[in-house]
């Protein structure tokens, strides 16, 4: 197995104190932004990442949000070429850059220049975002799918052709020979995100793309993985360990009660506070807006719907009980336990790669770490010694 870590770099402050009727305020305005801190939480991640290389991660993960102290990486282009530059071996995982935002032809320079700084080191995540982002750069959540198909197919135009042309309905090129390409040929390897959508997932079996499927539950990530299967196998391609990847958060301590209480803090503050802010989550909502179409979740069984379902209140609303019963079903504990649970999960799920968070919850430094430490001594090795051959819902598919 590969081992990544999945890093949000949320603001280093925490700002439950800014929070009304339960609620942080969006916009949240300048005069709560201190760029000392911000300074010094981008000066933090680097020297954490800077470790992750030295005892032997094999990649660190990136993402894209806006307006928000969820995460400071509004360009994770700009992140990625800096850890480039301070790291020798870790891959570097944009997950990821969001399509429909943004001119794809810059995009498909910037991914190139990536690629030659980091000696070939770049996975490109191709993603949709969230609705907070399109009503921030003013962009119809109706358009989202399209914008985002027609992205994807001129980078990768702009990246294998010699010279191509576009007409589309969002953007049109003529004569483009793009300087300079990809180190990796023909192009760098391209994963998708998948939270629900059945577009989604068609789209990324129609081109045989990698996916990491799901937020944690689960039945949801049965029900992606099964539909995945049956859509790669459709469009011709053979799923196998190679194309999945499974989200785990984990905190590695000498027991369980340790964990949870070393851990709890930052996880309720993700959840109560960051996670929703500013952003619809229900994808009831979000069917008003065309973002998702009725038809995105039904090929997932009735009894994960709820999870699909993505409630605000359940995150705002979460208590230290809800904690700890999270955490009975969770990689939190002694490196025995953390270990054995990421295996399984990797196992069921039929992945050979696991995105580990660590920190999604601003955690102090010397915390964030101790746990990168601390995971890589005592639970990485033998991950990456264990071998996943095999994706039982294929085989189910297949059956």
């Amino acid at each position: 197995m590969k081992v990544f870590v999945f890093d949000l770099l949320p603001y280093g402050e925490h700002l439950d104190h800014l929070k009304i009727a339960n609620e942080l305020p969006f916009p949240l305005e300048k005069k709560h932004f201190k760029p000392a801190v911000a300074a010094q939480t981008y000066a933090e991640h680097l020297a954490a990442w800077e470790e992750m290389d030295r005892l032997g991660y094999d990649g660190i993960g990136f993402n894209e949000h806006h307006t928000s102290p969820y995460g400071l990486m509004n360009s994770p282009n700009l992140l990625a070429a800096a850890a480039a530059m301070r790291t020798k071996r870790l891959k570097l995982l944009i997950y990821g850059n969001l399509l429909p935002l943004h001119e794809p032809l810059r995009m498909a320079e910037e991914l190139s220049m990536l690629d030659c700084m980091s000696n070939g080191r770049l996975i490109s995540g191709f993603a949709r975002g969230i609705p907070r982002e399109y009503n921030v750069y003013g962009v119809k959540q109706s358009e989202s799918r399209a914008r985002y198909e027609e992205a994807f197919e001129i980078i990768l135009k702009a990246w294998t052709e010699e010279a191509f042309s576009y007409q589309g309905k969002f953007w049109s090129y003529k004569d483009v020979a793009m300087w300079p390409r990809p180190l990796q040929q023909p192009h760098p390897p391209v994963w998708i995100p998948i939270t629900t959508s059945k577009e989604s997932i068609d789209f990324a079996a129609k081109h045989g793309v990698p996916i990491t499927p799901g937020l944690g539950a689960r039945g949801l990530t049965e029900d992606i993985v099964r539909y995945y299967a049956a859509a790669m196998r459709q469009h011709g391609h053979k799923v196998t360990p190679q194309h999945l990847s499974i989200g785990a958060g984990a905190y590695v301590a000498d027991s369980k009660a340790q964990a949870v209480k070393e851990m709890a803090p930052y996880h309720l503050y993700f959840h109560r506070t960051l996670f929703s802010h500013g952003n619809i989550t229900e994808t009831s909502v979000a069917k008003t807006t065309g973002y998702v179409t009725d038809a995105s979740m039904d090929y997932v069984r009735p009894e994960n719907r709820k999870f699909a379902a993505r409630s605000r209140e359940d995150f705002r609303g979460m208590t230290m009980a809800d904690v700890e019963r999270f955490a009975e079903e969770q990689p939190w504990g002694t490196a025995a336990e953390v270990r054995d649970r990421i295996i399984e999960a990797a196992e069921h799920a039929g992945a050979d790669t696991v995105l580990v968070s660590m920190n999604r919850g601003a955690m102090p430094q010397e915390l964030f770490l101790n746990q990168i430490r601390r995971f890589a001594a005592e639970v990485m090795p033998a991950l990456q010694a264990h071998q996943i051959t095999r994706v039982p819902a294929a085989e189910e598919i297949a059956a």
